[in-house]
């Protein structure tokens, strides 16, 4: 029964991303740790065809039991190798189990298919064979690049010094590389294990996938800066800026979850961050005019988002209602992103802002950013990385994009935009910055759009029982938010009528402007 109570647990805390599954059961200090991990982990990834089944044969209405709990003994009684404990849970499953095989009959019968995986979403079949390289960030808080490079050549890596091509992180076993884009990011061949190693424990590299270091990166807020990150949990992010800021200046961090602030405190403290200021507050109640923010010039704005960029989640093929749901829910959340960009940009001495998300999906990435931009005229998009092959869609190819074939990283998407009325500063590496006023986009949510915005769960790690290959879960900054701002789904148009008119006379004009 230990091994479900645990797995439970652990399930729960993936869910209000309170870590990485990987992370969170080494920290379970389980006597068992593979076999508790593998449970975990292939519960995740059947985790849409368990619900289905626990749901059409109403296991919880009879047994009293927790989703989570459902989930894990379902997974060992119908797909795993059976049930590993007795007792009641037992005596409750086998008084189920005809029911629940017969479901899971009807489940293959309807899909016309004859073996388990094959049940499991295509997005989640196809991603069984992608394997990213291991991206570990080094925190220069606590050491150097150099310093790091030198320990594990101590260790047994064979150092091939800095990338120049995509195709040298085509890495083998026990070999790295330095990044040819970040400077303080080494790449190693995919399911290198770290959680173990001495430099991740004592908070001298932190684990995190490469399009997931873009925001801070390109935000690049300076020493001495005042800076916000808006949807701070689970605070790699926050560290990374840390970082940039050589713990210098202030870093307001807000997330409304209090046990994903708990867990991020733990890491900052780990990684060595003293300039941040946590606060269990939602960031669209913050008041802009509060005289505590009126020097922030910085924002990182990385909110709830479908994480259809996710190696486990894949692209969508669903049938027509499920496909509609999906639209809803989409609107529903580019509505609450639209709203938290346009909150960001009111604060009155603000310079810059990165808007990130782990989706492929236009609309919350390039529909959003091409809404905020008419709705504040005073903003303009900067072109980033002229280098980085995967850009944005048209017309906002100033913005990057990533994916596991074109970067081989995540899928991501990474906007910075400028307020150019006023004092301009450096971006790493940003050249000319082009303004681009697109046609109106509307992203409103549909009539029975929810409260709260609907937010996609992952599926689940990529792993088999016998190996440790979840590099999607381990990134623990690439994980799907759940909601940080409960009750936001609706939107904000931040508009008058009057700037409306403005705005329209300005929506097709497009200046140019040089970053020094």
């Amino acid at each position: 029964m230990a091994l479900y109570a645990k797995a439970a647990d652990i399930l729960e805390k993936v869910e209000s991303k309170q870590g990485a599954v990987k992370t969170l059961v080494f920290e379970s200090k389980f006597q068992n740790v593979k076999q508790l991990f593998a449970l975990v982990s292939e519960t995740l990834k059947y985790s849409s065809v368990l619900q289905e089944i626990i749901e059409s044969t109403k296991l919880l209405k009879q047994t009293k039991v927790r989703m989570n709990q459902a989930k894990v003994l379902v997974y060992d009684l119908l797909i795993g190798q059976g049930l590993k404990c007795g007792g009641p849970w037992k005596v409750m499953m086998m008084k189920h189990r005809s029911r629940l095989e017969a479901a899971l009959a009807r489940m293959k019968i309807k899909q016309n298919v004859s073996k388990n995986k094959d049940l499991l979403p295509p997005s989640v079949q196809q991603a069984e064979g992608v394997h990213l390289p291991r991206y570990v960030r080094v925190n220069t808080l606590k050491t150097t690049v150099e310093d790091a490079v030198d320990y594990f050549k101590r260790d047994g890596f064979s150092y091939l010094g800095e990338a120049i091509r995509l195709d040298d992180l085509n890495l083998k076993a026990k070999s790295f590389v330095r990044d040819m884009h970040l400077s303080d990011l080494l790449v190693f061949a995919p399911k290198t294990e770290f959680h173990e190693h001495f430099l991740y424990k004592a908070g001298h590299i932190i684990l995190q996938d490469k399009a997931s270091c873009l925001p801070a990166f390109l935000l690049n807020p300076p020493s001495n800066s005042h800076v916000i990150d808006a949807c701070a949990a689970p605070g790699n992010k926050t560290s990374h800026m840390a970082a940039i800021m050589k713990n210098k200046g202030k870093l307001f961090a807000f997330d409304l979850d209090a046990k994903r602030l708990s867990t991020m405190s733990t890491l900052l403290l780990r990684a060595g961050v003293r300039c941040h200021q946590l606060a269990n507050r939602d960031f669209l109640k913050v008041d802009t005019g509060d005289p505590e923010f009126k020097d922030v010039e910085y924002i990182l704005l990385d909110p709830s988002c479908s994480g259809s960029g996710m190696v486990c989640l894949g692209k969508d093929t669903s049938s027509p209602d499920q496909e509609r749901e999906r639209r809803r829910r989409l609107a529903n959340l580019a509505a609450f992103q639209l709203r938290c960009l346009n909150h960001a940009l009111r604060f009155p001495r603000l310079q810059r802002v990165v808007y990130s998300t782990c989706s492929v999906h236009a609309e919350e990435n390039e529909k959003v950013v091409a809404a905020c931009l008419q709705q504040n005229p005073g903003f303009r998009l900067v072109h980033l990385f002229p280098q980085w092959q995967e850009r944005g869609l048209e017309p906002l190819t100033q913005c990057l994009r990533a994916s596991t074939t074109k970067t081989l990283t995540h899928g991501f998407f990474v906007a910075l935009l400028e307020r150019h009325s006023g004092p301009v500063t450096t971006a790493p590496q940003c050249q000319e910055a082009t303004v681009i006023i697109p046609e109106v986009i509307s992203v409103t949510p549909s009539e029975e759009a929810e409260e709260k915005p609907a937010v996609a769960v992952p599926p689940g790690a990529q792993r088999d029982d016998d190996d440790d290959d979840d590099e999607e879960e381990e990134e623990e900054m690439m994980e799907v938010k759940t909601n940080p701002f409960e009750g936001q789904a609706k939107t904000s148009n931040g508009a008058t009528g009057t700037k409306k008119k403005r705005k329209r006379k300005k929506k097709k004009k497009t200046t140019t402007a040089i970053v020094e």
